[in-house]
């Protein structure tokens, strides 16, 4: 399996590059596997000192540096919108900005102030060893209760944007927009964004926490399996509960995921990098184990810088929105991105616990209200549903209801449901896959072309809209030929 690795240029590099007219942004060309003439860009000067909120547009909130304007230290100021500051050289898109750069800000959560584990103060650890010492003799409710008091004023947070934010996708969409006028072209062909033409996807993953979600799981598969769902199951190695070799034969028999949540899901992964790496021994060495490609840090805790000491293919413990969670922040995307080698599939959707206990709503219209909003980008609508939390009858009914919803959404929108695993072989393939032109027609090369299609991002005034090639295969593996697809 090839490996690649999303590094953004550097900032000499970038400041060089783009003044000889010879840069582009690799952001934008990995987002959309499409010829390098159609996205190259300068900088338009020296770039500010410091960092800060700026606007690209109507709708998104940027972090980062800039050569022009101001930027403010909050994001819910008034923000100076950095897209009347845009120019072309010829058929050249002159930016203030290095797009990399803004993106990785956003992806890899630069703007956050919430504070990393390994920067708690004394308070904050107390208070974490607090909750972890009384956490077993509390039930969820108690646990929902405490957790509501320290989210208290969640919902005054202007960003990352509630209940999904697509920063990055609004960001990359008015980038090209702008680079295809400076260009005068209307059409782009690009790689589109999921196998077979499918217009998102949608996974499904469990986390199990304790013992009695470990001994919930085999009725939770076979809740799974009567929905047609298939799932990743990410157990916990070390102090939670002793993992049978039976019960990881059955999951991989049944065609699911086994995955490594944490080493002991004690809050402290991240909370000093030497005692990190020692862990990441262990969690490397379970992972081999288990035959485990995928990793998900214990309460979503992160820390993407250190990712480099984890032998996994692929990471899903950053939210898209981190409202509700002990470490705030989120990556503002809804789809797959590279830290390094190592592909990041962001959490987009509530989790069943935030949804039933903090919120105290059981039904599916947060649900629903989000996979709307990810799925008009086209992303990934990515589930964490414990096997803990859905015991309880009522709980287990919303469960059910989601099954049948996503059936039915999946068959009519055209939707890739898949395993988490077979989202990042997709995309590392998608990753080296190249449009190249022969003898006046479109063609993509490289391993897993077969799977693939092209499509064409068109100029319609004020934004972007995606045409699917007409000839494509179905889920199912089946050719079916349609009408040319047109969507915002």
């Amino acid at each position: 399996m090839a490996l690649r690795a999303a590094y953004a240029l550097n900032e000499d590099d970038f400041r060089k590059g783009w003044h000889n007219g010879t840069a582009m942004s690799h952001a934008l060309a990995d987002r959309y596997r499409c010829p390098e003439e159609f996205v190259h860009c300068e900088l338009d000067g020296p770039l500010s000192t410091e960092s800060g909120y700026f606007r690209f547009g109507h709708d998104a909130i940027c972090y980062g540096r800039t050569s022009s304007g101001y930027r403010t230290p909050d994001a819910d100021a008034l923000r100076y919108d950095a897209r009347r500051d845009l120019d072309t050289t010829g058929s050249t898109l002159v930016l203030p900005f290095n797009p990399d750069k803004i993106i990785d800000n956003l992806r890899l959560e630069r703007y956050a102030w919430q504070a990393k584990p390994s920067e708690w103060t004394w308070r904050q650890r107390f208070l974490r060893d607090a909750y972890y010492l009384l956490r077993p003799y509390v039930g969820a409710g108690i646990r929902g209760y405490l957790k509501r008091v320290y989210a208290n004023g969640w919902r005054s947070v202007a960003f990352p944007r509630w209940p999904v934010d697509t920063t990055v996708e609004q960001f990359i969409e008015a980038l090209l927009l702008a680079s295809m006028k400076a260009k005068g072209v209307d059409r782009m062909p690009f790689i589109w964004f999921w196998p077979r033409g499918a217009t998102g996807s949608v996974i499904m993953t469990h986390d199990i926490e304790d013992l009695a979600g470990y001994d919930f799981c085999r009725d939770l598969m076979d809740i799974d399996e009567a929905h047609g769902i298939r799932a990743s199951f990410q157990l916990v190695p070390e102090g939670r509960y002793k993992t049978t070799d039976d019960l990881l034969q059955e999951i991989r028999n049944r065609g699911l995921e086994v995955n490594i949540q944490d080493l002991n899901h004690d809050g402290y992964l991240f909370a000093d990098r030497q005692e990190f790496l020692h862990r990441a021994v262990k969690i490397n060495r379970y992972g081999k184990i288990y035959g485990s490609k995928g990793f998900r840090a214990a309460v979503l805790y992160r820390n993407v810088d250190w990712y480099d000491a984890l032998d996994f293919s692929y990471d899903m413990s950053v939210p898209n929105v981190a409202h509700l969670d002990p470490q705030k922040g989120g990556c503002c995307t809804v789809m797959p991105y590279f830290v390094k080698d190592i592909l990041e599939i962001p959490v987009t959707t509530t989790q069943d616990y935030m949804l039933f206990h903090l919120l105290r709503e059981y039904s599916l219209d947060l649900w629903k209200t989000q996979a709307d909003i990810i799925l008009r980008k086209h992303g990934i609508v990515s589930f964490l549903v414990h096997p803990d939390y859905v015991i309880e009858e009522r709980a287990r009914k919303i469960y059910r209801e989601l099954l049948g919803w996503l059936r039915e959404l999946a068959a009519r929108e055209h939707l890739w449901l898949a395993l988490p695993g077979e989202v990042d072989a997709w995309w590392r393939a998608r990753s080296s896959m190249r449009l190249v032109n022969r003898g006046g027609s479109w063609r993509i090369e490289g391993a897993g072309a077969d799977h693939a299609v092209i499509a064409f991002a068109n100029d319609a005034g004020d934004h972007i809209e995606y045409e699917i090639g007409s000839k494509m295969q179905g889920l199912d593996g089946h050719d079916s030929t349609s009408a040319p697809g047109m969507v915002k």
